[in-house]
Order: C-alpha cells, then sequence, then structure tokens
C-alpha cells in the first residue's frame, strides 16, 4: 500500500508541474501584450515598453515562469493587473464564495443521487421509476444555466423563498448563507444528480446478474440485505470515478451560474480577468481550479482501494 501511494503522489506531483507549464506558457504565447490592455489602445509603444519592464514582461519566458511559480510555492501569485492588489487577497475574498457553492452543490448531488439511483434500479421496470428515468433525461439534457432561470422565476420570483441574487458570508447568518447558496447549487446539481441516478443504476442491475447476488439468494437474505450489504459496494466503483468527473464539471458550470445569480466567486472573477487579459489572476485562477480538479481524482484514486483491495494488485 505504501509503495502504491508513493506511486500515486509522485503521478500527482508531474501532474501538476505539467498542468502548470501549459497554464503559464499557453496564456503567454498568445498574441497581444498585457501592458497594451492596461494601458489601453491609446499608449504609445514607450508607454508600453516601460510597463512591460515594470511588470517583467520583458524577461525571457521560462524566467517568468520559474519566478512565477516560485511565488506560488511561497503563497504569492503575483499582483493582479487590473485591480493593483495581491492576487492572493483577491482570491481570499471570493475563494468562499465558490467553494461554499461547489460543496454544496456536491453535497445535493451525492445526498440526492445516490438514495435515487438504488430506488430506481430496485423499482426497475414499474411506472414510477419509468418516469424517474424521463425526468433523468431531461436533467442531463438541460444547461444548468437554464435551470437557474426557471429556479429564479419559481422559487425566488413566484413564491418568494429563496433570493434572485447575492451572497450572504456564512460568519454573518448561517441560514441566509444556505438561502443564497442554495438555488445555484441547486442548478448546477440537477445535472450531475441526473448523471449519478443513471450511473448507479445501471451498475446496481448490472452487478445484480451476478452469481454472487443469485447466492445470497440461495441463502435466503432480503432484498435490502444484498443489495446494501453485496451489490452497492461493487456499484459503486464506476459511480465514483463520475463524482470525480463531476467535480471538475462543478467548477466549471459555476463560471455560468455566478454570473446568472450574481454570485462574486472565482467564475465571475475569472470572466472578468479574462476581458482584462490580467495574467496573473488568470493563470492563479485556473491552477486553483486544476488543483481541486487532480485532488479530488487523487482521493477517487485512493477511495477506489479502500472500496476495493483486489485494484491494488
Amino acid at each position: 500500500m505504501a509503495t502504491l501511494l508513493l506511486k500515486k503522489l509522485l503521478s500527482f506531483c508531474t501532474t501538476i508541474f505539467i498542468v502548470s507549464l501549459l497554464i503559464f506558457f499557453m496564456f503567454n504565447i498568445l498574441p497581444g501584450s498585457p501592458a497594451q490592455a492596461i494601458l489601453g489602445i491609446d499608449a504609445d509603444e514607450q508607454q508600453i515598453k516601460i510597463l512591460e519592464e515594470q511588470l517583467g514582461l520583458n524577461q525571457p519566458l521560462y524566467v517568468q515562469y520559474f519566478d512565477w511559480i516560485k511565488g506560488v510555492f511561497q503563497g504569492d501569485f503575483g499582483e493582479s493587473y487590473k485591480y493593483r492588489q495581491p492576487v492572493t487577497d483577491i482570491l481570499q475574498d471570493r475563494m468562499p464564495v465558490s467553494f461554499s457553492l461547489a460543496m454544496f452543490s456536491l453535497m445535493l448531488t451525492v445526498l440526492i443521487g445516490i438514495p435515487l439511483g438504488i430506488f430506481i434500479a430496485k423499482e426497475d421496470g414499474k411506472l414510477h421509476s419509468v418516469a424517474l428515468s424521463i425526468l433523468t433525461q431531461i436533467g442531463i439534457s438541460t444547461p444548468s444555466f437554464w435551470i437557474g432561470f426557471i429556479l429564479i422565476w419559481l422559487f425566488a420570483v413566484q413564491l418568494g423563498l429563496f433570493p434572485t441574487h447575492g451572497y450572504v458570508p456564512w460568519s454573518e447568518s448561517f441560514w441566509g448563507a444556505v438561502k443564497s447558496l442554495f438555488l445555484p447549487s441547486l442548478a448546477i446539481a440537477i445535472g450531475n444528480i441526473a448523471i449519478v441516478i443513471r450511473y448507479l443504476k445501471n451498475s446496481v442491475l448490472d452487478q445484480a446478474k451476478q452469481d454472487y447476488v443469485r447466492t445470497a439468494k440461495v441463502k435466503g437474505l432480503s432484498s435490502n440485505e444484498i443489495v446494501y450489504g453485496h451489490v452497492l459496494r461493487n456499484a459503486l466503483l464506476p459511480v465514483l470515478t463520475i463524482l470525480g468527473l463531476i467535480t471538475a464539471d462543478t467548477l466549471g458550470g459555476s463560471i455560468i451560474i455566478e454570473n446568472v445569480f450574481a454570485l462574486q466567486g472565482l467564475g465571475s472573477l475569472l470572466t472578468t480577468s479574462i476581458d482584462s487579459r490580467d495574467f496573473p489572476l488568470i493563470q492563479s485562477l485556473i491552477l486553483i481550479i486544476s488543483l481541486i480538479v487532480i485532488v479530488m481524482n487523487f482521493i477517487v484514486d485512493l477511495m477506489y482501494q479502500v472500496i476495493d483491495p483486489r485494484i491494488r494488485g
């Protein structure tokens, strides 16, 4: 297990290094100068040259990369071209919004998706199971931003149960934070819930055809004992993979949803920083999002080993 963990950590570090290289060089080989974007179209060449020297943009790319990555390891992501303040300070202001949104959305996905997936699999072929399967197809095919608009119209405008926009910090009001995050989290989660339900249903039905299930039936075990005691453990393996991918989708979906619900998180920040070619901010945001996705996949990979020890071999 120790050797396996060491291999996983080595692969984890290598992936992060390659991702950091791609993020830095892809943005810096794009045509156009950030100094030009900061100063505007009326700036002359001399002004652009002076600003590039001040920002260190006249250095070779590999020097800029090592300066950037060295700063990242020290917790210094540089200074935003647009906001003229440390990127770290900006991220600290925006991170709680996106982190809360992503965690809330993943929690809804797991708490709703897994029980419903098991229920539909156990009731396979019955009318209500077919109806729920059709709803999952609709959930998968409907864009999250459109679901967001429908949720705002129904639960915020018509029923007045939730705010239409904005974020209330947890430190200010627990229920205020829950109410401000519920609709945007649900808008992201609905599609993911539908995906988890379909994968889990198919996985449970596939496991139900295995010999060990027939043996359990012969021994006189009840349907619930077979599903929760034997089938679910094997059926959850493909779902774990999907949850890793859903994490990336959740972070991607939050970019649009934060704009729909006027949440000042990393997604809306990324949109504005791309418009202004704010490279230190863009690079830091994408690095953090990539890091979260890689860490989640690393955790999912380790959970595989725990749930099914045969994989270690």
